[in-house]
């Protein structure tokens, strides 16, 4: 009887708007935010309701912090998309990773609830208030109500709840709403009208904030490193995306493409640059703090508008669609090489690991075992693939072709890096001969040197201390020569200003050439397989790291320009990049590590993450290969489980569900799923 009766009220209500409404409504495109919280575009609330509400989400903000703004119109337009429309609002009034919204299309029956990834609440929390508290309101039309069940799911969420609620309970909508509904219908139909007819005030309602409020320092920086990690993820995706296009179509095709990843490189080096001037020891002001990182995302929002203007035209030029069949049997053949490559470099690990010490092995130690997951994932991308070009499924056949694609690239990286490591251990030893003989040199004539006061002594005793530590690395099973080489190299340094004196200025300027030849040749090994390490293993690195590998990338760029004209400033930008490398590498393990122990050590199989037992599709989350929305998170500002969000950025535009590869375009900022009909 109650739904009979509920029914037949909902009747002449949509009566009574049609007759005094005038005709359809008109779809709506994004909106500006005004300083409340409460944006009614199509007077579903009552002014009485309005204040209710307004009162609920000030009242939100005082209890948790959080800003909560609803915006209630007919329909979405500009974008059509429930996401992309609530996403561009937030973006457009440049909302902060404390402050959400809720968009509701009451015509279109369609919601999302947008949320910052960066922000306090996990997607998992921000999914259970849209679907157990939000979602039920709105399908009964309570419209206050859905205000204030958000409210009440964002209030638990950051009291540590789930954000949803009892499975019994309504979410805010209730028979108790029906009742006061029914309630106004008995006084009559002509209050109802009048409800109906009367206009929303858009004034402020006293107490109301002013306007967005000025994000922290912190949300600045959250925001700032989850931006770098997005963005360096696309970038290198983008990257690796051009590189099969040039192979397939020539340098003259992908021109502009390589041109929009060039201008997006240079801003995000720069964007790293600013991280690193905020992480380094010299304290900074507020005012520094906050100019540098709004710069650092204005530059990664500029790289990924830059690149996503240009993703249409590049999957245009690769037409994976409709070439299906001939790119499957391509990547079919690079797996194949891949494959057949892999033993050899398991063989030439091995026989490394009879020759050197583990930690000088260490960036590569697990590679055989990580390229074997990124074969297995593309293994099962091919195959899907298959099936869906045998279904005449070009779209799903072309995510396949290109997830499997990216995976034999990074098989062929990890492989690659073992054989580079040998090079320039190899290499390191040489160096570190040759400068065990320069030093011996070097001692005997500072030992001719007059030594009043004992310094030069002193020096020699330390410089001999150092070459006996450097053969001693330098011999045996478990050889360490880049770290030997670093030592000599620090011995050196001391012991030449002693001998500078007796040198004539060509003498000083041919050692200071080989010095820096050597320093060099040490920072590119260290920065290469920085790079190879991060790069494969980018779903689990954060913003520290990759601050540390673009600022050393940028300090070796510095070596090679005043190499032939200062090579004693070359020199110490040499040895900038060396000590920026090893620390990136550290605290890119250190991310792995975290990422391995913090629930997904056992699916790796162990704490170098080289076992079999989660299948192709973990190494391919750890390569930050497919975007995943099954783990939630976001990423960090740097370590743990920052990089958790590969699965969520790197380049792909999709915004669907399950596993997708990414693809040339930018980082996206806000996407994630969610929302839907009511």
């Amino acid at each position: 009887m109650r739904l009979r009766w509920a029914a037949a009220l909902a009747s002449v209500a949509v009566v009574a708007i049609t007759a005094i409404g005038g005709g359809i409504a008109q779809a709506t495109p994004p909106v500006s935010l005004p300083s409340v919280f409460v944006v009614d575009d199509v007077d579903v609330l009552s002014a009485t309701e309005e204040a209710e509400a307004q009162s609920r989400l000030e009242q939100l903000k005082s209890d948790t912090g959080l800003d909560l703004w609803v915006v209630y119109v007919d329909d979405f337009t500009d974008p059509a998309d429930a996401a992309d429309w609530a996403n561009q609002t937030a973006d457009d009034n440049g909302l902060g990773v404390t402050q959400y919204l809720l968009a509701v299309a009451t015509e279109g029956r369609q919601y999302y609830l947008s949320a910052d990834p960066a922000g306090p609440l996990t997607q998992d929390q921000v999914a259970a208030i849209e679907q157990q508290r939000i979602q039920p309101a709105l399908a009964q039309d309570d419209w206050l109500g859905a205000v204030d069940a958000a409210a009440d799911g964002l209030t638990d969420a950051a009291g540590g709840g789930s954000g949803g609620v009892d499975s019994g309970a309504s979410g805010g909508g209730s028979w108790l709403t029906w009742l006061l509904l029914i309630g106004v219908v008995g006084v009559g139909i002509v209050l109802l009208v009048m409800f109906l007819r009367r206009r929303r005030t858009r004034g402020a309602v006293p107490g109301a904030p002013s306007g967005p409020p000025q994000p922290s320092i912190e949300e600045l920086e959250r925001r700032a490193a989850t931006l770098l990690v997005e963005t360096d993820d696309a970038l290198k995706t983008s990257g690796q995306e051009l590189g099969f296009a040039k192979a397939q179509f020539g340098d003259a095709a992908t021109e502009e493409f390589e041109a929009a990843l060039a201008t997006a490189q240079q801003n995000l080096d720069e964007a790293f640059g600013l991280k690193q001037k905020l992480d380094d020891v010299d304290p900074d002001s507020e005012a520094d703090a906050r100019a540098w990182n709004e710069r650092i995302i204005a530059l990664c929002e500029a790289s990924n508008t830059l690149l996503d203007e240009k993703a249409a035209a590049f999957d245009e030029l690769r037409k994976l669609e409709q070439n299906a069949p001939e790119a499957l049997a391509r990547v079919q053949e690079e797996r194949a090489k891949a494959a057949a490559s892999l033993d050899q470099a398991a063989a030439q690990l091995q026989q490394l690991q009879s020759t050197y010490a583990p930690e000088a092995l260490a960036t590569v130690v697990d590679n055989p075992a990580q390229a074997r997951q990124r074969l297995a994932f593309a293994d099962e991308q091919l195959a899907a693939a298959q099936t869906a070009i045998g279904a005449g499924d070009g779209g799903e056949a072309a995510v396949g072709i290109r997830a499997a694609e990216e995976a034999v690239g990074q098989a062929t990286l990890l492989e690659d890096a073992i054989e580079k490591l040998a090079a320039d251990l190899s290499a390191g030893e040489r160096n570190a001969t040759a400068l065990v003989a320069e030093l011996e040199s070097d001692i005997a004539a500072a030992a001719a040197l007059p030594d009043t006061d004992g310094r030069i002594a002193s020096v020699i005793a330390g410089t001999r201390q150092q070459l006996d530590a450097a053969r001693t690395q330098l011999t045996g099973t478990a050889r360490r020569p880049l770290a030997a080489l670093q030592s000599l190299e620090a011995a050196n340094a001391q012991i030449d200003s002693l001998v500078q004196g007796v040198r004539d200025a060509a003498a000083q300027a041919e050692r200071a050439r080989q010095m820096v030849g050597q320093v060099m040749m040490q920072a590119q090994a260290q920065v290469s397989a920085a790079e190879d390490y991060i790069t494969a293993r980018r779903g689990a690195v954060g913003a520290q790291a990759r601050t540390r590998l673009a600022e050393a990338g940028a300090s070796l760029a510095r070596a090679h320009a005043l190499q032939a004209g200062d090579p004693q400033q070359a020199l110490l930008q040499a040895q900038r990049a060396d000590q920026l490398a090893g620390q990136a590498i550290q605290l890119a393990q250190n991310d792995v590590g975290a990422f391995d122990g913090g629930g997904m050590g056992g699916m790796f199989g162990g704490p170098q993450g080289g076992g079999q037992s989660g299948g192709g599709m973990l190494g391919a989350v750890l390569g930050g290969i497919v975007l995943n929305s099954v783990l939630s998170g976001g990423r960090s500002s740097g370590g743990g489980l920052g990089g958790l969000g590969g699965m969520l950025g790197g380049g792909g535009r999709s915004s669907g569900g399950g596993m997708r590869p990414g693809s040339f375009g930018g980082g996206g900022t806000r996407a994630r799923r969610g929302g839907g009909r009511f």
